[in-house]
């Protein structure tokens, strides 16, 4: 069971809703240790004046911000204590904006929200009416003796919150030089219709589960065979060089080409697996007005026993040079 990250309020108006704060990753990836080489020690990191060669006690640190080359401006805990925002358990809404307004760009590091003691109706009622909204509240939270701007969204039956980028840290798109000659660009309608055919024949539902992370796999894979005492042979990598295509709408064609065979390929595939024995195969329009499996002619749910209400119509075994529909 994961603990909270942090416990207090959702406040907008006058209402507050009682919300617990848990992360929404559980991030998988493979950290190393640094060892030496000669003993296969742990290396220890310590806090070298290197003036003196002495190692600093961590009470006598203290912060500097660099001005110029060498020289800090010191700040002391406690000055940068009187600017900390104050202590708050509230995320704080400032308003609600539309999900298509913000880009993604902006959010950091996402979190769940869940209704703490009292907080299940109210918390309920806002993830209702944010749904039937369509809308993302916009927010503030302290959190560690930190201000973060948040967005709080429904995420199918849970309230998500991710901590946001603010714009001044943002790096506008206009200051690379590179694109300044892409606008001056002219593509003919010839060119962007292959390429909008292009982009709809690789168009797909998002599904995250089918996209792993296919480097940390193997790098546990190369883990699990050292532990085991296997020998690894380092390999040089060959670098991957591809044939520049003749000009950008020849590239196109053989791209759309290429999918289309790729999904020709699958279609057929699917429609050459073999049946089970005894089945019949389906004949292009046969069956059309059939009744589904489970009911009979008119639409009536078979019993228990599997009679139906009324007969079922024999139906036709298709002649075996009868291909299966793709």
């Amino acid at each position: 069971m994961p603990r909270p990250l942090w416990t207090g309020a959702i406040s907008f108006g006058l209402v507050s809703v009682p919300v617990k704060l848990y992360s929404a990753l559980d991030r998988k990836t493979v950290r190393f240790h640094q060892l030496s080489r000669r003993t296969g020690v742990r290396i220890a990191q310590k806090r070298i004046d290197p003036q003196s060669g002495e190692e600093v006690p961590y009470d006598e640190l203290v912060k500097g911000f660099e001005i110029s080359p060498d020289r800090y401006v010191v700040i002391e805990p406690g000055e940068l204590e009187t600017l900390a925002p104050g202590k708050s358990r509230s995320i704080e809404i400032e308003e609600f904006v539309e999900l298509a307004q913000i880009d993604p760009v902006y959010y950091d590091h996402p979190y769940y929200l869940a209704p703490a003691h009292g907080g299940a109706k109210p918390y309920r009622l806002l993830l209702q009416a944010m749904t039937q909204a369509r809308k993302v509240a916009i927010a503030r939270v302290v959190i560690r003796s930190k201000e973060s701007l948040v967005a709080v969204r429904p995420m199918g039956d849970a309230l998500g919150m991710a901590t946001m980028i603010f714009a001044d840290e943002i790096l506008p798109a206009d200051r690379l030089e590179e694109l300044a000659e892409t606008r001056e660009l002219k593509t003919t309608k010839r060119e962007l219709d292959v390429a909008v055919q292009l982009v709809q024949s690789l168009s797909a539902d998002f599904e995250p589960a089918k996209y792993h992370d296919t480097y940390r796999e193997e790098v546990l894979a190369l883990i699990e065979r050292k532990a085991q005492g296997e020998e690894i042979a380092v390999q040089p990598a060959a670098e991957e060089i591809r044939a520049p295509a003749p000009d950008l709408m020849s590239a196109l064609k053989a791209s759309l080409d290429a999918v289309r065979a790729r999904d020709g390929r699958v279609a057929r595939e699917g429609a050459s697996k073999p049946r089970r024995a005894g089945a019949p195969a389906k004949t292009r329009g046969a069956g059309d007005g059939a009744p589904k499996a489970g009911t009979d002619s008119t639409g009536a749910v078979k019993s228990k026993a599997g009679a139906a209400k009324t007969p079922t119509p024999a139906r036709k075994t298709a002649s075996p040079r009868t291909r299966a529909p793709r």
